[in-house]
């Protein structure tokens, strides 16, 4: 069976009676020719069938419409939901997506980086901790951040500092006998310190007993398994008989806690509540439904697509005009209260 032969410029031109000058505008520049043209060329790829070469048009016009991003890790829910929500925007903005994961390798995350330019995207949205913000604003494309430090570019970020303050009230409202926060080791530029720093000020501003434990738990359930039985070990042995509020910096964590009691004790504890972050799908889903302090995970990801998408039509323009500042855009989160709390 002889293979189609494809439709090109000079094919569409030829049947039309129009110049390779005037097709290419059709499909650079539609507006610039009248409805009745764009009608007569419309026609014509039709009834030639012609299938668009993507590719060759990226080339011709230098609009890849590819998006690069790089995430820490798939082990957290809330990376891998965010990302589920980032590549969803292509029915609204058009983009498609090169992933990759950093894993915390600088030298890979500046592999990565390389390649993707090399890729000629359009622009990128980071949310790896690897790479200063500082050098990320050298690269020739627009930049948006999420929930990292972002001194130098532009981000989405949640109240993060709300977020934590109103977990801890919680927890102080029912009369907890000693307030803990487990958190990641985690730098005061990041977003995300706003949570540690929110339940140190309310527990010192109420006079409340409180312990901060800040530990690495590693980027498999395994490893976090491990390290938080040794934090229950501990939990158990060093407040005998109070009723302890735990605040977890994420979902993720909160459910390795929650299994480990359940697995202990074959319910939750009345002296254990428990509150996590993110509210991503394990929250919802764990063994019994987590409390938690809610990241409008669909807000972040699509206001991060939207501000990158504006940056980069700007770019697009003869005399674009450059930001002054980069712009900071804050998503309220939201409280959702569960089986981890009701008692």
């Amino acid at each position: 069976m002889a293979r189609q032969k494809n439709v090109t410029f000079d094919d569409i031109a030829k049947y039309t009676n129009f110049s390779k000058t005037t097709i290419s505008r059709y499909f650079n520049n539609p507006d610039s020719l009248t409805l009745e043209n764009q009608q007569i060329i419309s026609d014509a790829l039709e009834k030639l069938n012609y299938k668009e070469n993507k590719v060759a048009r990226s080339l011709a016009n230098g609009n890849t419409e590819f998006v690069g991003v790089i995430i820490p890790d798939l082990y957290h829910d809330f990376y891998s939901e965010i990302l589920n929500r980032i590549l969803s925007t292509y029915e609204v903005f058009g983009y498609k997506f090169l992933v990759f994961i950093g894993d915390e390798n600088e030298e890979a995350e500046k592999r990565y980086l390389r390649e993707l330019l090399a890729y000629k995207i359009e622009g990128m949205i980071i949310l790896s901790h690897t790479i200063p913000s500082a050098d990320l604003a050298k690269l020739p494309i627009p930049i948006v951040t999420i929930e990292r430090e972002d001194q130098h570019v532009c981000s989405v970020n949640t109240d993060n500092y709300m977020g934590g303050y109103q977990a801890t009230s919680l927890l102080a409202r029912h009369q907890c006998d000693v307030l803990i926060h487990v958190n990641t080791p985690t730098s005061e530029k990041v977003p995300a310190y706003g949570r540690l720093r929110a339940f140190s000020d309310f527990c010192r501003e109420h006079d409340l007993r409180h312990e901060i434990l800040v530990r690495d738990f590693g980027n498999t359930y395994e490893q976090a398994e491990t390290h938080f039985r040794a934090v229950l070990e501990y939990l158990d042995t060093s407040y005998v008989g109070l009723k302890k509020g735990i605040f977890l910096s994420s979902d993720t964590h909160a459910n390795v806690l929650l299994n480990l009691l359940m697995r202990k004790y074959g319910c939750l504890p009345e002296d254990y509540l428990i509150i996590g972050f993110d509210n991503s799908p394990i929250s919802r889903e764990a063994v019994l439904p987590i409390s938690t302090m809610g990241q409008q995970i669909d807000k972040l990801a699509y206001e991060a697509v939207n501000l990158l998408v504006e940056q980069m039509k700007e770019q697009k323009k003869r005399k674009p005009t450059p930001l002054e500042q980069p712009i900071h855009k804050i998503i309220t989160p939201v409280f959702f209260r569960r089986d981890t709390t009701e008692k």
